[in-house]
């Protein structure tokens, strides 16, 4: 197994017991951290201090999770984002991915599955860009500057998005499995159960498909997992 990378993250989260127990893991596994108690200061936080990591609670003071998401995605801010949530419905991460959260964690939840969540997503955030140029239909994607272009308009994916992306085009059309993606996008063990592939699937189709609801690229194989019509 390769070494943990190291990162700066930035904790957004007004329960204080909560905040200082994830700052004391998280500086233990070698992190910097920084911590912000309410929607305003995260901002200002991760717009002055550029954390590689956000940890956003959606509940917040002044400003809610989506807001302060939403207004960091505006202004071009590109880490990616952890959202931790009380609620456990799939509407509410839906929304959440919708403005451009990469993951979430529903509370209560366990120390060492956040730390692993962060970790995926600092090597993820780390990893070198491949080759330039490639796409499918009136789609083009950039590797090397990691934008996407949609019948030449720009179209804004949020980071594991972008990655997921490019997962499914690597395959040239072979189908992937949800547990392949998990495991090569987001860096989990097969044995994490999520439906963070689907709600990102649903995400692509939307920013990129003509017809959301009947895609021609970005297709479900039943009972397999998903690929990409070229």
């Amino acid at each position: 197994m390769s070494a943990n990378r190291k990162g700066r993250v930035l904790v957004v989260e007004d329960n204080p017991d909560l905040a200082f127990g994830l700052r004391n893991n998280l500086e233990i596994e070698g992190h910097e951290v920084r911590l912000a108690e309410d929607g305003p200061s995260g901002v200002a936080a991760a717009q002055s201090w550029r954390p590689d990591v956000v940890i956003l609670d959606l509940m917040l003071p002044g400003m809610d999770g989506y807001r302060v998401l939403r207004t960091l995605r505006d202004a071009g801010f590109e880490a990616p984002v952890l959202i931790l949530t009380a609620r456990g419905e799939e509407a509410d991460k839906v929304m959440g991915f919708r403005h451009g959260a990469d993951d979430y964690v529903t509370k209560p939840f366990g120390v060492l599955e956040l730390l692993a969540r962060v970790q995926a997503l600092l090597r993820r955030g780390g990893q070198a860009a491949g080759a330039p140029l490639d796409g499918f239909g009136n789609v083009t994607i950039d590797r090397a500057a990691r934008t996407v272009r949609r019948a030449g308009a720009t179209v804004s994916l949020a980071p594991m998005e972008y990655e997921l992306l490019v997962a499914l085009l690597d395959r040239r059309g072979a189908v992937v499995s949800r547990h392949d993606l998990m495991r090569q996008v987001w860096g989990y063990d097969a044995s994490i159960v999520s439906r963070t592939v689907d709600t990102h699937v649903v995400e692509l189709r939307r920013k990129l498909e003509a017809d959301p609801a009947h895609p021609r690229h970005i297709l479900t194989v039943r009972k397999a997992g998903y690929r990409l019509e070229l």
